[in-house]
């Protein structure tokens, strides 16, 4: 099992350095590359996320985290909250936003969130059940 996190500072362009870095880690492992494309896609959509509609944690950061276990690459996006729960927006044909959590959940084999007094982790489990199940 490979593990990792990055801690990374609370703006939008955070979500590029995320990415590249995920991207090139999940290459090295040689991770197929159907999912790291999934990976890519669902960090974008929860690092952006969590910039537009939640608090950085209390060092002024987002935490990702990544593992990758038998092919499996389960991801964590954690922030310091927000005003409401993540969830996918109804269909709307005219809205320009709310598709992103739709994305995530389309390309997830499981997602989940999980809320603490210290924030709110958003967790996405690619190319197999997530390990969170065994547990």
């Amino acid at each position: 099992m490979s593990a990792h996190t990055l801690r990374v500072p609370w703006s939008m362009s955070s979500e590029v350095d995320v990415r590249r870095a995920v991207v090139l880690e999940l290459h090295a492992l040689e991770v197929d590359t159907t999912i790291v494309d999934e990976a890519e896609i669902v960090l974008s959509e929860l690092v952006a996320n969590a910039v537009r509609h939640a608090k950085p944690l209390p060092d002024g950061t987002i935490r990702v985290s990544w593992t990758v276990r038998a092919g499996v690459v389960e991801v964590e996006v954690a922030d310091g909250g927000g005003p409401t729960t993540p969830r996918p927006a109804p269909r709307a044909l005219l809205s320009v936003t709310g598709r992103g959590l739709r994305i995530v959940r389309g390309l997830a084999h499981e997602w989940g969130v999980l809320e603490d007094r210290g924030g709110r982790t958003v967790w996405v489990s690619l190319g197999g059940p997530s390990r969170r199940r065994s547990q």
